[in-house]
Formats: structure tokens, C-alpha cells, sequence
């Protein structure tokens, strides 16, 4: 075998050796997925087919409820179901910079609970 031919079949070697292992070191570089993320993803999902079958209304009209009767920004809203209802945890910073956390019945828009987060 000839020097040429010799180097010739090394860099293949090495060209095919790369092209194997790079998926690989770059698929255990990547980071898994947030946590936090998976949540939200799972939440968003659960609300979107709650509205789709009626058993929850619109998160418009549960903000509409919720700033009739609290004032301030909206900084956390959270799609969950507890004792098996669904309901929206609302956090809202009032004008005094206390933050202040709404239970929302989603079916109903009925304030179940709020409390100061001091």
C-alpha cells in the first residue's frame, strides 16, 4: 500500500469516526429539559382541553373578575386542580409592592381565597 493510499484511508477513518461520535458528545453536552418548563408545558396543555370541553372559562374573563376587586400587577398565573376542581393561583403585586395570592375557581370565577404574601 502506498503512503497516499495509506493517508487517503486514515482521514476516512477519522472523517467516519467524527461523523459517529459527534451526535453523540453533542446529545451529552445538551442540558435536560427545566423542570419548571415540563410544568408549564403540562399546565398550558391541561388548561387549553379544560376550555376546549367547557369545564373551565376563558383565563379573560378570569382576569376580568379578579381586577374587579384587586388592584395591581399581575406577576404569576398558575393553572391547577385541587380537591378535583380546577382553579387559578394569582399572584398580583398590589399598589403597596405587597404580593398577594388569588385562588380562582375556573369554572366559575368565584375568588376562593386570597392572602397576603407577608
Amino acid at each position: 500500500m502506498t503512503q497516499k493510499s495509506h493517508v487517503k484511508r486514515l482521514g476516512l477513518r477519522l472523517l467516519a469516526a467524527c461523523a459517529v461520535l459527534y451526535p453523540a458528545i453533542a446529545l451529552s453536552e445538551a442540558s435536560p429539559p427545566d423542570v419548571d418548563d415540563v410544568d408549564d408545558a403540562r399546565e398550558h396543555y391541561e388548561a387549553r382541553e379544560a376550555l376546549r370541553k367547557g369545564e373551565v372559562l376563558p383565563l379573560e374573563k378570569i382576569i376580568e373578575v379578579v381586577r374587579k376587586q384587586f388592584q395591581g400587577d399581575i406577576i404569576e398565573i398558575e393553572f391547577e386542580r385541587n380537591d378535583g376542581k380546577y382553579v387559578y393561583e394569582i399572584e398580583i403585586i398590589d399598589p403597596s409592592g405587597r404580593v398577594v395570592e388569588i385562588e380562582v375557581d375556573a369554572k366559575t370565577a368565584e375568588i376562593l381565597d386570597s392572602e397576603d404574601g407577608d
